[in-house]
């Protein structure tokens, strides 16, 4: 026998099909997946399914990061912050998790080779419509900053059945479609039944004595609902981080009652499960009538509850005492939505845990800080006293002993100045009493913050000036930011793409450093780039538009776009007056030369708000007579985007050459449309309203188109007396475009359709769209001659770019951090795959 070398192999690196990252194993995990999670075969599978297997496939990939996040949270030194928010509009998770995961690429490899069209599966995702607009975007943006910073966090809200409704566009009216984001599952949570907890409703309250001979009281509620914790992991970028968004379902405690089925009483067996799950069936019910205001109170007070107690278990749970609750998590209120929260954890703290007043106000106001987002005196909500107590008997009782000492310390503070007592009482004592819960959230926190420079300054001179004067160091100021990660990785991958390529990838979290672009302007090879970028993101938005809306729009034309949440003081009907005007102009001078321009709206109007229904009519209607007038083609087109979301916006803001901020000045508190469409590159016409201050100072002046009065100078002007009618008289083109509403050529010669617009436009216009105008008209005039000059605008284009990383949503975590919570972040620490480790080992 001939003896022959034995080759010894190296040792084999062996994956694991639920965590391993090559093409082949990705492609034996998505099959299956497939196959044990789907129960389908390629033969009878459809894109839902295929997409379903790919996000369970990803989904594996960041479980090791959450469970591990998940017991970091839990150890007793840790801080975390509790982020409380009626809404969290995450958007698509499947693309946003194979950016933070660093797999785009390799996925798509994988998909591909397995005969599939990634773009179609990340398509199929059902967004969950869980927000209203900005608000929930930015808690949203928030949530990915805290993972990516590695800031131990968890966001609290609500399992809103059916989210904000879906939007469709008949005869130019919008039409509320029911948003049925869970019909096809949700592969990104996780139910939590056992950690379910119980919230109580109405009843009354009892007072007794305890065995230590202390006052105490005891509410005796008459209605249950149990709290059902749904958890998704929202995953930093290229880190260990992967933190918990924990949404609460409702349900009865007793979903079925066999005694009344028995007896023949059958809708009478489920009633208490229909009551219980309309709770949390609905994104905000319409609140008009009294059942939808005690929904919403219900809503709020449901959610906040159950992630009070959720706190407290784990953190008794794990060794710590309530004493030193605050230590443990930063609770955040986004908005006034959850002030109820405050009288909760005192509720708890005095009542269930026994703790006595004193010393549970200090742990309470230790543990909130308030996040303040409207100026609007309507938009702060107030709460009838009737129902209140109708529904939170021991809640008010609590906020009178609250309101009590607080105006105590008032009196001592200005005990000449009776007026101060009613202008800060928690009680609004006017002929119907309410709670302030404005009021509320800024007694019962240690800060309060704005959400950009105007915005705070503004708190302190109005809806809050009282307060700053009590507490002058209290109400502090957050920019709001947005995360890059979403809204130009994954959004504007092209652009993404040539910014690394000159400066490297660390921008995507140091957003600050794309100011290193600012020396590029100058080289005509990158600003070409530059331009065929924009170009493409441009036809790719045609093409969508096509689509969706059956308008051929020419992407050589200017973009210019305004997509937000339909309300008048965000003035879209501005932004048609000078559609109308420009319309008027052509069809008086046929081939006089305008700046081809393409004006693009998205939003959706409140159901029972009739006046921005009327005004999303006005758009289609004027973009129905322009888009078919000859004597305008190739020079105008206007086009409403249906159903405008997280999933439609994503190819907005890359292909916008002009942004539209053109909101009353002093009513917007920041916006965040604003930075994302900066981002990406578009140049700005706008108002020094929220954070367009902040972009203009940045970008510089000769970079942004602003326009239009001051919040100084609205306010001065209505005090003076407003009269709009005397600016339409003494300006031809205004009277000639609201003229043209009005004799009914937008509506087939129907002159009362848009009468409410136009009456309200001239006989007080709140908004002061007329007074604003002519140098909104002057204003866009100089945007038409920069579009001109290609080379100048791509230059401001970049510059736009370059100079506005501080508006991202990681710098204003790493305020609030600092600032505010207190917080330090805590690297995750892995353990890597050992196959010899595999097995289930269940220590004793």
């Amino acid at each position: 026998m001939v003896a022959t070398d034995v080759i010894v192999p190296s040792a084999v690196q062996v994956e694991d099909d639920r965590t391993g990252l090559s093409v082949e194993t990705l492609r034996r995990a998505l099959a299956d997946h497939l196959f044990y999670e789907q129960g389908k075969s390629p033969a009878i599978a459809s894109q839902n399914d295929y997409y379903m297997a790919l996000a369970y496939t990803v989904r594996d990939r960041l479980l090791q990061n959450w469970l591990a996040s998940v017991q970091t949270c839990l150890q007793p030194q840790v801080k975390v912050v509790a982020y409380l928010s009626a809404e969290f509009l995450e958007g698509p998770h499947l693309g946003s998790n194979l950016i933070n995961l660093g797999l785009y690429d390799l996925v798509q490899q994988a998909v591909t080779q397995s005969g599939l069209n990634l773009e179609v599966l990340l398509a199929q995702e059902e967004e969950p419509g869980l927000g209203n607009g900005g608000l929930g975007r930015l808690a949203a943006c928030y949530m990915d900053a805290l993972a990516t910073l590695e800031i131990p966090a968890i966001g609290y809200g609500i399992r809103y059945e059916f989210g904000i409704f879906d939007q469709e566009i008949r005869d130019g009216w919008q039409v509320e479609i029911t948003d049925k984001w869970l019909q096809f599952g949700n592969p990104w949570e996780f139910p939590r039944p056992e950690e379910a907890v119980l919230v109580n409703f109405g009843g009354h309250t009892e007072p007794f004595t305890d065995d230590q001979g202390r006052y105490r009281v005891r509410w005796v509620s008459d209605k249950v609902v149990k709290g059902i914790p749904y958890d998704t992991p929202i995953l930093g970028y290229r880190v260990n981080t992967a933190n918990t968004l924990r949404l609460w379902k409702a349900e009865a405690p007793e979903s079925f009652d066999f005694n009344a089925f028995n007896v023949g009483n059958y809708y009478g067996a489920v009633d208490q499960k229909v009551v219980s799950e309309n709770l949390t069936k609905v994104l905000y019910p319409n609140d008009e009538p009294l059942q939808g205001k005690q929904l919403r109170l219900e809503q709020q007070y449901f959610f906040v509850s159950c992630a009070l107690q959720d706190m407290i278990r784990l953190h008794l749970a794990n060794g710590g005492s309530l004493e030193q609750f605050h230590e443990k998590f930063a609770v955040q209120l986004n908005d006034t939505h959850p002030a109820i929260s405050i009288a909760e954890l005192m509720r708890l703290l005095v009542d269930e845990h026994r703790l006595d007043w004193d010393q549970a106000w200090e742990i309470t106001q230790k543990t909130f800080a308030y996040t303040n987002h409207t100026l609007l005196p309507e938009a702060l909500e107030k709460w009838s006293l009737g129902l209140f107590a109708y529904l939170l008997p021991r809640h008010l009782e609590i906020i009178y002993e609250i309101n009590q000492r607080f105006l105590d310390v008032v009196r001592l503070r200005y005990p000449d100045d009776p007026t101060k007592l009613s202008c800060l009482s928690l009680i609004d004592e006017g002929d119907e009493k309410y709670i302030r819960m404005a009021h509320l959230a800024c007694v019962g926190s240690h800060r309060i913050n704005g959400v950009a420079a105007l915005h705070s300054e503004l708190l302190k001179q109005t809806v809050l000036k009282e307060f700053h004067e009590l507490w002058p160091t209290k109400i502090t100021n957050v920019t709001n930011g947005v995360t890059p990660r979403r809204w130009m990785v994954l959004s504007n991958p092209q652009l993404a793409d040539l910014i690394t390529h000159k400066i490297g990838d660390r921008w995507i979290t140091h957003l600050e450093e794309l100011q290193q672009l600012e020396p590029y302007i100058d080289d005509p090879e990158f600003c070409q780039t530059w331009r065929q970028v924009k170009a493409s993101n441009k036809e790719r938005l045609a093409q969508r538009i096509l689509k969706f809306t059956g308008i051929e729009v020419d992407p050589a034309s200017m973009f210019d776009i305004q997509v937000k949440r339909i309300h008048e003081y965000k003035r879209q009907h501005l932004n048609v007056l000078h559609i109308i005007t420009l319309y008027n102009r052509i069809k008086h001078s046929p081939h006089q030369d305008i700046v081809p321009r393409t004006f693009i709206f998205g939003g959706k109007a409140a159901p029972g708000y009739g006046m921005a229904k009327l005004i999303i009519k006005l758009i289609t209607a004027v973009g129905e007579v322009v888009n078919h007038d000859p004597d305008v083609w190739g020079r105008l087109k206007v086009v409403f985007l249906p159903d405008y979301n997280v999933t439609n916006s994503q190819p907005v803001y890359p292909a916008a050459d002009l942004s539209e901020q053109i909101s009353t000045a002093g009513k917007e508190a920041s916006g965040t449309g604003n930075m994302k469409f900066s981002l990406n590159g578009a140049l700005t016409i706008g108002t020094l309203d929220g954070a367009n201050v902040e972009i203009r100072e940045v970008v510089g002046a000769e970079n942004f188109f602003q326009f239009g009065l001051t919040a100084e100078a609205v306010a001065q002007l209505k005090v003076q007396g407003y009269d709009p009618k005397a600016y339409r008289d003494r300006n031809s083109e205004l009277a000639e475009a609201l003229s043209r509403i009005e004799s009914g050529f937008f509506s087939h010669g129907n002159g009362d359709l848009f009468r409410p617009l136009t009456d309200g436009m001239l006989n007080h216009d709140p908004y002061l769209l007329l007074a604003d105008y002519q140098a909104y008209l002057d204003a866009q005039a100089q945007v038409s001659q920069a579009y001109q000059n290609p080379e100048a605008w791509t230059r401001m284009s970049i510059l736009n770019t370059a100079r506005t990383g501080q508006f991202s949503a990681d710098r204003a975590i790493r305020e609030y951090a600092e600032q505010i919570w207190q917080v330090q972040p805590v690297p995750v620490k892995l353990n890597g795959y050992v196959q010899a480790d595999a097995g289930l080992t269940v220590e004793s």
